[in-house]
């Protein structure tokens, strides 16, 4: 029982029952941010602030008793042998998605234990409920392992723009300093000026000289060219990981073709890295196409 609740709260089990509990998970995270977010406008809480309360308590509630059970059905994920109930648990207590789950009910008890802690900062940790989804949805991961594959790019964009921010900042320092030291009194003060502008376009200083006006074009120009190679990173990036999902989802698929006959055990393994790499079923069909292509 405790190895197919830890199954079916984790998703490997890939049946009715656990589809099930990923839509009504998504369904309170999201209606739970929509309601964090409604709260948040006076009008809206004055009116329907004993709604607001009430739902909050149960979604808790639900958040909670999830939290409890993955913590106790984790303990079926190793065998005495190799470390136990508790191992399970602490591996999921610690992990990333354990914290998520942990600090989605932690606003909730905060605010029972220390009645008057600002409201803003427990809608604010409330709304990282929305994180829970990333379980169901590898977007975040792909991103950070997109990110990952790319350290080096980058890292050489960033030391790009770190040249381009001091540059920018000692001549706008040199060309308005003397006119605006309130503003480009020292380097420093240039260099936030130059993060702005750089960020989003325009600085939050109007410039007096026509060098200062020159420099500040230049730097806003030097922002979007930062941003274009950072957008291609990403892109390049993601698209490298697709394919090396594909690459791994086609071998094992050429595994399984082999010998002409897949199993049940192999249609399962595939199934579950096809819904891993979200690859949809035309992109199976026509890699399966290929594949006995190149067979023949």
């Amino acid at each position: 029982m405790k190895r197919r609740i830890m199954e079916i709260l984790d998703g490997t089990s890939h049946d009715n029952a656990s589809r099930i509990l990923e839509w009504v998970i998504t369904i309170v995270v999201l209606t739970n941010c929509a309601a964090v977010i409604l709260d948040s406008v006076h009008e809206i809480h004055e009116a329907y602030k004993d709604f607001f309360h009430e739902f909050e308590f149960w979604s808790v509630m639900f958040f909670s008793a999830e939290y409890v059970l993955r913590t106790w059905s984790y303990g079926a994920r190793y065998t005495p042998e190799q470390g136990g109930a508790w191992k399970g648990r602490k591996e999921y207590v610690f992990s990333f998605f354990g914290l998520i789950d942990f600090f989605a009910t932690a606003p909730f008890y905060l605010h029972f234990l220390f009645p008057y802690l600002d409201l803003r900062v427990l809608r604010v940790l409330r709304l990282l409920r929305i994180l829970k989804l990333s379980k169901y949805n590898t977007a975040l991961q792909d991103l950070f392992h997109a990110v990952a594959s790319e350290k080096k790019a980058f890292t050489s964009a960033l030391f790009l723009l770190l040249i381009a921010t001091i540059v920018s900042a000692s001549l706008m320092y040199f060309a308005e300093g003397h006119n605006q030291p309130e503003h480009f009194g020292s380097i420093p003060h240039c260099i936030y000026w130059a993060v702005i502008t750089i960020t989003s376009g325009s600085g939050n200083v109007e410039n007096l000289t026509v060098a200062g006006d020159i420099i500040a074009l230049i730097t806003g120009f030097l922002g979007v060219c930062m941003a274009a190679i950072m957008t291609g990173i990403v892109a390049s990036a993601f698209s490298n990981q697709l394919s090396r999902k594909k690459a791994a989802f086609g071998q094992q698929l050429r595994q399984a073709l082999a010998d002409g006959i897949v199993t049940d055990a192999e249609q399962d393994t595939l199934d579950r890295l096809r819904r891993q790499y979200r690859l949809t079923e035309q992109q199976v069909q026509a890699m399966m196409e290929e594949i006995r292509k190149e067979e023949k």
